[in-house]
């Protein structure tokens, strides 16, 4: 930023902060001029942006500019609204804190334009993926549909935005858009009915008309004509030649497929539009007895297709009005005055409330759809687009709330400034002066304070029972606060005042100059009141959108609604506390003349807004203490070579170079301070001189090094190449005389030992024919390459030559094992594990037991019983002794052999036996001296253990469903493979107390375990495979 001051009479600062008169508002605006007319229309003050609208396109938003603002230090480059999206993005990510720019100024100074840059900043920048393009098209599409609906041709804009609006963009932990929210203001309803000369309508009622197929006009009832409707004939500028309805048309198509709306969402919605046209289009006629009935029934027949309503019904609730008196409900016919007002009423609501359905559907369309951790915090960047300060030659409540708006925009802008000046002083240690500044919070009480604020006056004047007028609601305000400093009216101005007030005008001295408002509507527009009847017709709808926008509820709630300003305070009380708790970036917006031509600068119109922006209070408070800042590292590096003593480089701490710098440049004490990690200089003339000695520097230092490098560079480069051309000539003249002689050697050679090794091709191996079987070798080993196996299946191999039978079978028998050895070293861990088990059953069973055959197509479970089944007081009981396979198995009683239900659970140390809750028995691995098993295919098998054991009380008869996988499991846990006993006949096993018991095993037609009459266990099984 600092190599542009050197340019500063041409092209003024970059930074207001550094002129020198900064409280002379002719040299800000004087600056302002320089940098416009080298279309230069970026500025800063400190780190806000002011922009000024150069009603043409500039290259300056270009893909490659974007990448040369990405990830740059905010002062390292020219003021751009690039620089701070992503100094907010950057401190987004690196501070994981919540970040918004504000963006404000009056309609058509670019807020719309600057808040689409910064979109598509991000767009382009932001790390990407499926999933985040989609969330960054619908971020992008949302700009077009919200202005179709949202922005109007104003005489001061022609894509005026009609709404505020603040939009979150919401970032993953990699940094990339993956959401985003959007908040809507103040919707100017009342366009949809008036509009003043020379103005139109919101855009998307022409972009209908213009754009729409023929059948889908047809459909809806409409003509390709503006002229023919009631609301948008008024302003009397159907066209505009900045604006292409048509085309414009099918991008808000586009954009709504994008965004997501279904065909038939899409359909309703231009019914609703549609509706209000020809709700517009309704003609009164009086009767004698002054009541008004409707004289065009066909927009009657529209309107009920389109809406979905009863025509009858609508029709009856246009001319009549509900009203409740003692519980009954009374409708009295309306004159033709309320029937047009109850018309615009109900064409202004379903607009207003379809616009904010659209909004919320578009919310729901950029909403983050996966899962975000309570403990995982996602950080917003926060987009406020918002009217500027608005005084035209009538102001009424539309400007009246806008200017409040601005007034609390105003005084978090002051405060949020102080503070960050504040506490960057208080950071490097030097010492805060306070600073002398308006605080508008006098005029905000005024307007919101409870009970005595305006806008609690006209609340109550809204409510009260009884004539109530907007001249009442004025000498109310009279009555009120007619003495606060920043309030007048005609009647209690001064003579001088009130030739240029009106009577029913009220005046407030906003922070940015005075402001007449006349109170003519203000009661209406705040009531905002529709119909009880007209919101009962439109709670019947079949349309879906309306009966989303009208709810039933309403009809039931006695509560009387809030006030529009009373909605819109609150509504504002929450963005306030939005902003206050991210950190804020500022774009300021200006206009530079009212025609909207290019390169023209109106000085008063300028001057206008910086005083209405505020602009010269943030340049003092930010000029109140240090004009420039900047770290140690960046200023000794740009600077160094003004000091013998820190050129070409400075060893030392950071703090001793920049303080040795500045005592040999003479600063002066009073010009400058040294904080913890920067340096502050005081007067911008201080950094000037500076930045002038160094540009006077610069060409001695350049010279200098050019002469030096020029001189060095050539004498080496001469030295070089001719040490370099001898040593090659002579080099390469060998290397070549070398190599022919060698070729023919070689070549003679070669040939000589080929013949004689043919001749001798079927003796022995000796020196005349060793060059010949090499080569019958190697021309084998060269097929064999090329014709190998390609699986262990493949069992074909190239014939060999006799003298290398030998070594081809053996280099057949490596190949194959090298083949079996990749494919087991691509066999993944589970199957190894299965395959290692099968191995073990196949060692122990395998030729020996019936049923072993059976079990080896059938995997190895890794357990038979899941959590749930086994009894969380077993798990408790066997504490971190991890359970590695688990089984249900049948227990057959020492004496009687009963058969009891038990589960057999192996662990790393032991085998336990449970029944339901309880440990019945547990035998540890090393205690077991063996398996007993029979020869058939019956699952009843014996765990030996100790007589000695005390514990034990004999050998355990068990049987398992899952013989072969079990005793497997058993075996491998225990590492007991070779301690299975497959007996044939009976099994013997110890039934304690000395005594033993007989298991008697015998081939029968089915499976049978009964206790004999000789006392032994009879084992009854099947034969199904003959060893």
């Amino acid at each position: 930023m600092e190599s542009a001051l050197t340019a500063r009479d041409r092209v003024g600062v970059q930074d207001f902060v550094l002129l020198e008169n900064h409280t002379s508002e002719a040299a800000f605006i004087e600056n302002l001029r320089k940098r416009f007319k080298e279309n230069l229309i970026y500025t800063y003050i400190g780190s806000v942006l002011v922009s000024v609208n150069p009603y043409k396109d500039l290259e300056i938003y270009t893909k490659n500019h974007m990448e040369r603002y990405r990830g740059v230090n905010f002062y390292e480059v020219s003021p751009h609204v690039y620089a701070v999206s992503d100094n907010s993005y950057r401190s987004m990510r690196t501070e994981r804190k919540d970040q918004c720019i504000l963006i404000s100024g009056e309609s058509g100074a670019g807020k719309t334009e600057a808040s689409k840059k910064i979109l598509q900043y991000y767009a382009v920048t932001c790390p990407a993926s499926d999933q985040v393009e989609t969330v960054k098209d619908r971020l992008l599409q949302s700009n077009p549909v919200l202005e179709a609906f949202g922005n109007a041709k104003t005489l001061r804009n022609d894509n005026s935005s009609r709404f505020g609006k603040y939009m979150d963009i919401q970032f993953d932990f990699k940094g990339a858009p993956v959401g985003g929210h959007i908040l809507n203001y103040l919707l100017e309803k009342s366009r949809v009915v008036h509009q003043n000369h020379g103005e139109r309508n919101f855009h998307i009622f022409y972009q209908l008309i213009e754009g729409g197929e023929e059948d889908l006009l047809r459909r809806l009832g409409l003509e390709r004509n503006p002229q023919q409707y009631q609301y948008l004939v008024k302003g009397n500028c159907p066209k505009v030649s900045s604006i292409n309805d048509r085309s414009d048309w099918k991008v808000v198509r586009k954009a709504l497929s994008v965004i997501g709306f279904s065909e038939d969402e899409v359909e309703e919605l231009l019914n609703i539009i549609a509706s209000v046209l020809h709700l517009g289009n309704i003609q009164y006629g009086g009767e004698d007895s002054g009541n008004a009935y409707i004289t065009t029934d066909t927009q009657i027949k529209y309107l009920a297709r389109l809406l979905g309503v009863d025509g009858l019904v609508l029709k009856e609730a246009l001319t009549h009005k509900t009203i409740i008196a003692k519980g009954e409900e009374l409708k009295s016919p309306l004159n033709l005055e309320q029937a047009s007002s109850a018309r615009d009423a109900l064409s202004k609501a379903v607009y207003g409330r379809t616009f904010t359905w659209l909004v919320n559907k578009i919310n729901v369309s950029l909403a983050y759809k996966f899962f975000i951790s309570a403990v995982l915090t996602v950080p917003f960047i926060g987009l406020l687009d918002i009217y500027g300060f608005e005084v035209f030659q009538h102001n009424s409540f539309e400007q009246f709330c806008i200017n409040y708006c601005n007034e609390k925009l105003q005084q978090l802008f002051i405060e949020l400034t102080l503070k960050s000046e504040q506490d960057e002083y208080e950071a490097e240690g030097i010492t805060w002066e306070p600073v002398q500044y308006f605080n508008n919070k006098i005029i905000c009480d005024l307007v919101e304070e409870k009970f005595k604020g305006i806008i609690s006056i006209l609340d109550e004047e809204c409510l009260r029972p009884g004539d109530a007028s907007d001249i009442t609601f004025l000498e109310k305000l009279e009555n009120t606060v007619g003495g606060h400093a920043h309030l007048t009216t005609h009647k209690l101005a001064d003579g001088k005042t009130r030739k240029v007030m009106g009577r029913e005008e009220f005046r407030l001295l906003h922070y940015a100059g005075e402001v007449n408002y006349n109170v003519n509507g203000f009661l209406d527009k705040n009531n905002d009141l529709l119909f009880r009847n007209l919101k009962e017709v439109m709670c019947m709808s079949d349309n879906k959108i309306l009966t989303q926008c009208f709810d039933r509820a309403e009809l039931k709630d006695s509560k009387r609604p809030e006030t529009a300003a009373t909605q819109f305070k609150t509504s504002l009380a929450k963005l306030m506390e939005i902003l206050m708790s991210k950190e804020p970036s500022y774009v300021r917006c200006i206009k530079p003349n009212d025609a909207k031509q290019a390169g023209r600068f109106d000085d008063v119109l300028i001057r206008h807004q910086v005083k209405y922006l505020g602009l010269m209070e943030n340049l003092r408070v930010r000029r109140a203490g240090f004009a420039y800042r900047r770290h140690y590292e960046t200023f000794l590096q740009r600077y160094k070579s003004l000091c013998p003593e820190t050129w070409p480089s400075w060893q030392g701490k950071l703090a001793d170079g920049v303080s040795t710098l500045v005592k040999h440049l003479g600063y002066k004490p009073e010009e400058y301070k040294l904080g913890r990690s920067k340096i502050f200089i005081r007067f911008p003339k201080t950094l000037f001189a500076t930045e002038d000695a160094l540009e006077t520097r610069k060409h001695s230092l350049a010279s200098k090094l050019q002469s030096s490098w020029k001189g060095y560079s050539q004498k080496t480069k001469y030295r070089k190449l001719r040490s370099s051309a001898v040593v090659v000539q002579a080099w390469w003249r060998g290397i070549l005389a070398c190599r022919r002689a060698q070729r023919k050697r070689q070549a003679a050679n070669t040939i000589r030992r080929f013949i004689k090794g043919f001749i001798y091709r079927h003796n022995e191996r000796c020196p005349e024919n060793e060059y010949f079987l090499d080569y019958v070798r190697y021309s084998f080993l060269m097929k064999l390459r090329r014709n190998l196996p390609k699986s262990v299946l493949d069992k074909s191999w190239p014939t060999a030559p006799t003298a290398l039978i030998e070594a081809s079978e053996q280099l057949r028998k490596l190949y194959m094992q090298n083949m079996v050895w990749g494919y087991c070293k691509r066999i993944n861990p589970e199957w190894k594990h299965q395959l290692e088990q099968k191995m073990v059953a196949s060692e122990i069973f395998k030729n020996k037991k019936d049923n072993y055959p059976q079990s080896v197509p059938k995997l190895f479970m890794g357990t038979r019983l899941n959590g749930e089944e086994i009894n969380p007081k077993v798990l408790q009981s066997l504490g971190s002794e991890t359970m590695k396979y688990a089984v249900p198995v049948t227990k057959y009683d020492r004496k009687g052999y009963k058969a009891r239900p038990r589960q057999l659970l192996l662990t790393s140390n032991c085998a336990v036996i449970v029944e339901e809750a309880k440990l019945k028995q547990r035998i540890d691995y090393a205690a077991l001296k063996g398996i007993s098993v029979s020869s058939l295919s019956d699952g009843v098998f014996v765990l030996h253990v100790p007589t000695e054991d005390k514990k034990q009380k004999g050998d355990v008869v068990l049987q398992s469903d899952h013989i072969i996988e079990t005793l497997t499991k058993v075996a491998i846990c225990a590492d007991k493979v070779n301690s299975i006993n497959i007996n044939q006949g009976s099994i013997t096993f110890t039934m304690g107390q000395g005594k033993e018991g007989i298991i008697d095993f015998t081939s029968g037609s089915e499976l049978l375990v009964a206790k004999a009459k000789n006392g032994h266990l009879s084992v009854t099984a099947p034969r199904l495979n003959s060893r």
